[in-house]
């Protein structure tokens, strides 16, 4: 079961990689050389706040983001455990989520939790000023994928490089 998306735009396709720097050549190739962003995240990382199935999260990755439309989101897991390392164990490296930017992740997750649903895995904090958030909520059985709500922060902290 699963509420309606709060949206029927695609805003973001994620991949987890094993090797991050590898990932965003190959996908630079296959674009036609978009930009990226690099970043990596980590429990207190700008100071972000983690959560995995309920628990304070622990996990830690590297991720790169295009400036294509729809985003691609290439995602090296560096420490568990995390929604990642669950995928890759069940599914191995490739698509993992279909990610959709909302205005704010707090409303989301309410609105779910009032359907009794609970997300696998949150982010929150990690924008210069605070903001920013995500959601995983597993919809294998249903859509056959990982659904990712996503809050973009108004202000990210500066790309890091490869």
């Amino acid at each position: 079961m699963h509420p309606q998306l709060p949206s029927s735009r695609v805003d973001q396709l994620g991949f987890v990689v094993p090797d991050l720097a590898h990932g965003v050549r190959q996908w630079t190739a296959a674009l036609g050389g978009p930009k990226w962003a690099i970043y990596s995240y980590a429990p207190g990382s700008a100071g972000a706040r983690f959560n995995y199935r309920g628990e304070p999260g622990q996990y830690a990755m590297k991720l790169a983001l295009t400036d294509t439309v729809p985003q691609i989101e290439l995602i090296q897991p560096i420490a568990g455990p995390s929604i990642y390392h669950d995928w890759i164990n069940e599914h191995g490296y490739g698509l993992h989520h279909v990610g959709l930017f909302v205005p704010s992740i707090a409303d989301v997750i309410d609105t779910y939790r009032q359907q009794g649903l609970e997300p696998a895995q949150t982010g929150a904090g990690y924008g210069v000023d605070g903001d920013g958030g995500f959601a995983y909520y597993e919809q294998q059985d249903t859509l056959g994928t990982i659904i990712e709500f996503i809050e973009v922060p108004a202000r990210r902290i500066p790309s890091e490089t490869l």
